[in-house]
């Protein structure tokens, strides 16, 4: 089989838009219908995450439909149903909810455009039946220090004390805020995200974990020596709709040790308000982070608003993020300058492209 599909077009899209919400509304129903003993143990908060899931998969689809690129759903499918399986949901029904969804459109949209929408759906179920056996890929992260298990398991405790006694000693020893971010953290956080993954840590012990470590590396930097000013800057923002920006502030960090003057807007950035920032501040590079496939193409969206606004004196733009990393074929779909697996590589691949595009092409 083929990567490459048809893709919609415009009309087509805003059709298979419209139809989203009746589409998981619908499949959701045809589910309690079919598989009530499965499905009605787990109550309303059940049908809520059946809903987000349908939901999910359509925004996964998204990039299938305009990119005509199956890979990036079937991986996030492989990795679904291994969280569904951990949670009791039968495997199968993962494929199924495909067969549903592909009906659905097709009896819905337009003719061609509905034939469109289900073989995409077919061709991801295909793939993913294919190769439902074989590891997810991951995204792995930079080679953990030893140090990385104990401030995981300080991290599940809500021990914040320890948390900052690791960084505090690391930086005592002369390691630098980097080093511990991305040897130490990273990993640590990675490996919490496994075990959510596995039903074996909650949703509340995750976002614990995050909010410790964005402290505690907020401790380090108030510890840290930035270099001289170079005098360039860089603005960083999770693209509207990506929540998770730990990574981004390891970027952030990382840029503002080298010298550069960083703005960092955090997560999930109307599209608007990082186009009016970009032109009120003028950086010579902006960065970007998405977690997930679907949110690339609002990184293609900033993208092509910023060509048309600002031509050749747009800021160069790199893109990261945990969808990147997986998928880092679709930086260059996406229009970007750059694409970078982490925040020592991010300053790296950001001197090279400032330097090649010259003081004449920013904003």
């Amino acid at each position: 089989m083929t990567d490459a599909l048809k893709t919609l077009g415009a009309k087509g899209m805003e059709q298979f838009q419209a139809l989203q919400d009746e589409a998981v509304q619908a499949v959701t129903a045809r589910f309690y219908a079919a598989y009530a003993p499965v499905y009605e143990k787990f109550g309303e908060r059940g049908r809520q995450a059946t809903r987000e899931d349908l939901s999910f998969h359509l925004e996964f689809l998204r990039p299938v439909l305009e990119f005509g690129l199956v890979q990036s759903m079937v991986d996030y499918l492989r990795w679904l149903d291994s969280v569904l399986v951990a949670r009791g949901v039968p495997g199968d029904h993962l494929s199924l909810s495909l067969d549903w969804l592909a009906e659905f459109f097709e009896g819905r949209m337009e003719h061609d455009d509905g034939a469109v929408v289900a073989a995409a759906l077919r061709s991801v179920r295909e793939l993913f039946l294919a190769t439902i056996a074989e590891p997810v890929r991951v995204a792995k992260p930079p080679e953990p220090w030893p140090e990385a298990a104990e401030f995981e398991a300080a991290l599940l405790s809500g021990n914040h004390g320890s948390a900052l006694n690791q960084i505090n000693s690391a930086i005592d020893k002369g390691h630098s805020l980097i080093d511990f971010e991305l040897h130490v953290i990273q990993p640590a956080l990675y490996e919490i995200g496994s075990k959510w993954q596995m039903n074996r840590v909650s949703v509340a012990k995750e976002h614990l974990a995050t909010a410790i470590a964005q402290s505690v590396m907020t401790a380090g930097l108030l510890r840290a020596r930035p270099a001289r000013s170079n005098g360039k800057r860089i603005l960083l923002a999770c693209v509207e709709g990506n929540h998770h920006a730990v990574g981004l502030r390891m970027v952030a960090d990382a840029f503002l040790l080298e010298g550069w003057e960083v703005q960092y807007l955090g997560p999930n950035v109307p599209i608007r308000s990082l186009v009016q920032q970009i032109e009120e501040w003028k950086p010579e590079l902006l960065g970007l982070s998405a977690s997930f496939p679907q949110q690339i193409r609002v990184a293609k969206e900033i993208i092509e608003i910023l060509r048309l606004k600002l031509g050749n004196r747009r800021p160069a733009v790199i893109v990261g993020g945990l969808a990147i990393n997986q998928f880092n074929r679709l930086a260059a779909v996406v229009g970007a300058d750059a694409w970078s697996p982490d925040a020592r590589e991010a300053v790296a691949r950001a001197s090279q492209i400032v330097a090649a595009r010259g003081p004449n092409d920013t904003v």
